[in-house]
Formats: structure tokens, C-alpha cells, sequence
């Protein structure tokens, strides 16, 4: 059996995927300077000097302070477990247990798991479906309007809302005027920026708005997945008001590590530090236009791709040459080419800050040897799922998961609570929750989805006995 570590120093081939730094190449230059060190001399714990983002004193409570305040926030916490250990806190600082929370139906999984958690109820909001895509694309004014004027009572309080903006594959929402609408109904906001960081920081070029300077009470970024941090860094940034500083810090409290490795937290300044400064907008607009520049010359060449509002996003259009993604992807990846995110219809290559010279030339030969070994007709579209309307399960998800429970085939679930989570992940956007009923339609949908997507979405569904 291989072992991780010769894995780490063998895995080759052309980075397009997560993290977004390449492999070390678009790492912050003060953070490259220190992995130069000796390894192990930055493994150090809480020292009273350097602190933590739970503890008042100490460099990286000044750091954190500092960093508040130059993106014109009130307050600001570094995480070391991802973006998912920040956006289950904040939904606990939020929700009380027994409250409902609004959550748009392509929210990541990781704020399930906080309804599980913290006995809160998932008030699911409909996504506009991209059917020649097969995946969600990003929410508009006009389709929350519509929600929320149509919003069942779920029984409960609803005591917040969640946006997701922009989604994994890039689209972006007019997130001013979703936090409008929202906040017009003193609901508090939070808002799941992990895959738009760089929307928030300085740019040469025109970019979507960031929700941390439309005004959005709580907003977590991942430091890795759109900015040239390391895996596994993030922070969370609040504006005062709606929510009390202090049960964001009590919620942080009963999810952070109390080991918090000094490396990350390192990575956490180093990259906010990198990003504001004076040299940033322009590698990232050099990026951006070597994005562009890509996407141009392989349209050009005949290579099918989606649009989107991220260039740093590339998102072949697999079905439309009758080749799966899946498929698409386990062959690019034996030709070094190692992408992100691979689905039935597509294959998302995230581009990131690092240079990739020669990938134009090498994209377009993979692409025709491809298409001469496996294309062919255009593949079936995915029909949406049937998740247009705002739906309320019937059962808090974690009361869902105690009850006994039985497997059976989705075709013998119709009229059954499920007992389950199906996500496919990547992207982690839940595709059935515990504790909803699955009708007739919903099983359809998900046995479609399981003869093209075996893997992740299974033929068996664990439903309440």
C-alpha cells in the first residue's frame, strides 16, 4: 500500500484545482519565507505572545483587530478549520435551538450539519437549475421575492437567513439586493462568500459586489478556495447590530480547536496582509486576463465551455461532445491534468492565482484525443429536481437522524421521511435532507440521478423505519 507521505511527494500533473495557490506557487511571499524555515519551527502552541483568534491578547488578537478594520468591519475571527467550522458557528450564534432559519436550497453541507447540531430548523429556499449544466446557479431578486412572499410558517421562529454568493462554479447573485430584501424583514444575514474572497479586497477590474461591503451581518471566507492561502484557512467577518459579538464568540467557542496550529493562523494574515496590499490588484488582474485570454483562444478552437462570472472558473461543457464529466475527469487526470469538480454533465477547472504557461496548447490536444475516444452525441439534459418551492421538512433534521431507521430502494421511499443526507461532494450541495418527506417526484429525480451519478448518489435511502 502507498503511503500518504511518498503520495505528497509524488502526486505530479498540472494543478487546476483547490487550493487555488498552485501548489506553493501563488502562496503569499511572506508566507513562502517562512515555509523556507526549517520545518517544525512554526508548530509552536498558543504562546501567550502569539495568541489565538478565541483569546484577547497576543498577535493574531492584534492582527485580527487591525485587519477589521481595513475592511470596515466591526469584528474579525481567523479559522483553521476550513470555512465549515466558521459557518456552523455563526448559524448557532444565530439560532437558538427549536428556531428555523432561511437556507437557499444549494447551501453546503456543512450548515445541515449546524441544523443537526444545534436542533434548528431548515426553512429551504428554490435556486434557479441550470439543466444544461445540472447544477444550481445563483439566486435572484426576483426568486426570494417570490419566497418569500409565498413563505409557509414553519411552525417556529424564524430567527435568520443564510445567502450563498457567489456558488462553487462561480455565478454571482446581486447580493445587495437579496440583503435588501432580507434584512427588510430585520432578519439577520449571513452570508457564505468561501468561493468569492477575492470579491472583497481591492481590484483593477470590475467584479461583483462582496457582502461584506453590502452590508451583510456575517460573512466567512475561505482562504484557500478563492484566496492564495493554505488549505484549511478561513475567517469570519461581522458587522455589529443584529447579532451579539459575544454568542459569535461563545458559538466559536463549542466549534474551534483549542489547538489552533500557529502555521494556519500564519496563513490567515499572511494572505489578508498580501491581499491588501498594493501589489495584489495587479496580479490579480494579470490572472484574470490570463483567464480570459484561455477562455477565448479554446472557444475559439472549438472547445465547448459555460459561462460565468468568475474567469478564474473553467467549466467544460463535457455533455454537449455526448462525454460525462465523470468520465472526462478520470481521463484528464491520467493525462496530468487534474481538475476540480466533476459532474454528469460538466468539469470545472478552477484556475487559481498560480501562471499555467502552455495550458492553452495542452488543453486543446487533451481535448481532441478526448473527443476522438469518447464523443459523441449530446448527452440528456438533467431535468431540475423538484425543489422549485419553499419547503419546510417535516421533522427537525437531528430529531429525523435519532429515530429508527430502515434502508430501502428510492423507488420504495415515496410518502417516507428520510433518515439520511445525500450529497454529493464535491460541491456539497445537499440533494435530500433528514427529516424531509420524499414524494413521488423527488424520487424520481434522485434515481435518475443515481444512474448517472452512482457514486455519489446512491440507489438505497435510509428512510425512518
Amino acid at each position: 500500500m502507498t503511503s500518504l507521505l511518498s503520495l505528497l511527494r509524488s502526486v505530479g500533473g498540472r494543478s487546476l484545482h483547490l487550493p487555488v495557490h498552485g501548489r506553493g506557487a501563488a502562496l503569499p511571499p511572506s508566507l513562502q519565507r517562512l515555509l523556507r524555515q526549517p520545518p517544525g519551527r512554526w508548530d509552536l502552541p498558543e504562546l501567550p505572545e502569539i495568541g489565538g483568534p478565541l483569546e484577547a491578547e497576543g498577535a493574531v488578537a492584534a492582527s485580527q483587530a487591525r485587519l477589521a478594520t481595513a475592511l470596515g468591519v466591526d469584528r474579525c475571527w481567523f479559522g483553521v478549520n476550513g470555512a465549515t467550522g466558521l459557518l456552523q458557528a455563526s448559524l448557532l450564534a444565530m439560532a437558538q435551538p427549536g428556531e428555523a432559519v432561511l437556507l437557499p436550497r444549494n447551501v453546503h453541507r456543512s450548515l445541515i450539519a449546524a441544523c443537526e447540531l444545534g436542533g434548528v430548523m431548515p426553512v429551504f429556499l428554490p435556486v434557479p437549475f441550470l439543466a444544461d449544466r445540472g447544477h444550481p446557479g445563483a439566486m435572484s431578486v426576483a426568486g426570494l421575492r417570490r419566497s418569500l412572499d409565498t413563505l409557509p410558517d414553519p411552525g417556529c421562529r424564524i430567527a435568520a437567513a443564510v445567502l450563498v454568493h457567489p456558488t462553487y462554479h462561480g455565478y454571482a447573485a446581486d447580493i445587495s439586493g437579496l440583503l435588501d430584501l432580507l434584512t427588510a424583514r430585520g432578519l439577520p444575514v449571513l452570508v457564505d462568500e468561501a468561493h468569492g474572497t477575492h470579491l472583497a479586497f481591492p481590484s483593477r477590474s470590475a467584479l461583483p459586489a462582496s457582502a461584506v461591503h453590502a452590508g451583510a451581518d456575517l460573512v466567512v471566507h475561505s482562504l484557500h478556495k478563492s484566496a492564495p492561502g493554505l488549505a484549511q484557512t478561513a475567517v469570519l467577518w461581522q458587522r455589529n447590530g443584529r447579532i451579539d459579538p459575544e454568542r459569535v464568540q461563545a458559538a466559536l467557542q463549542r466549534l474551534q480547536t483549542t489547538s489552533p496550529s500557529a502555521l494556519m493562523l500564519a496563513s490567515c494574515e499572511a494572505t489578508l496582509d498580501w491581499m491588501l496590499s498594493p501589489r495584489w490588484p495587479v496580479l490579480l488582474e494579470a490572472r484574470q486576463c490570463d483567464a480570459t485570454t484561455l477562455a477565448t483562444v479554446l472557444a475559439r478552437a472549438g472547445v465547448p465551455l459555460h459561462s460565468g462570472d468568475d474567469p478564474l472558473r473553467l467549466i467544460l461543457a463535457t455533455g454537449q461532445a455526448g462525454i460525462s464529466g465523470l468520465e472526462a475527469d478520470d481521463w484528464c487526470m491520467q493525462q496530468g491534468l487534474i481538475a476540480e469538480l466533476p459532474e454528469p454533465l460538466c468539469l470545472t477547472f478552477c484556475l487559481g492565482f498560480a501562471q499555467h504557461r502552455g495550458l492553452a496548447r495542452q488543453f486543446r490536444r487533451l481535448w481532441q484525443r478526448l473527443l476522438d475516444e469518447a464523443g459523441g452525441e449530446p448527452l440528456a439534459l438533467i431535468p431540475a429536481p423538484p425543489c422549485d418551492r419553499v419547503s419546510v421538512p417535516v421533522l427537525l433534521p437531528d430529531e429525523a437522524l435519532r429515530r429508527p431507521a430502515t434502508r430501502l430502494p428510492v423507488a420504495r421511499c415515496i410518502g417516507r421521511i428520510a433518515a439520511e443526507l445525500i450529497c454529493p461532494y464535491p460541491p456539497g450541495v445537499p440533494l435530500l435532507v433528514p427529516g424531509e418527506r420524499m414524494d413521488a417526484q423527488r424520487c424520481a429525480w434522485l434515481e435518475q440521478q443515481h444512474r448517472r451519478w452512482p457514486d455519489q448518489v446512491p440507489g438505497m435511502v435510509k428512510v425512518l423505519a
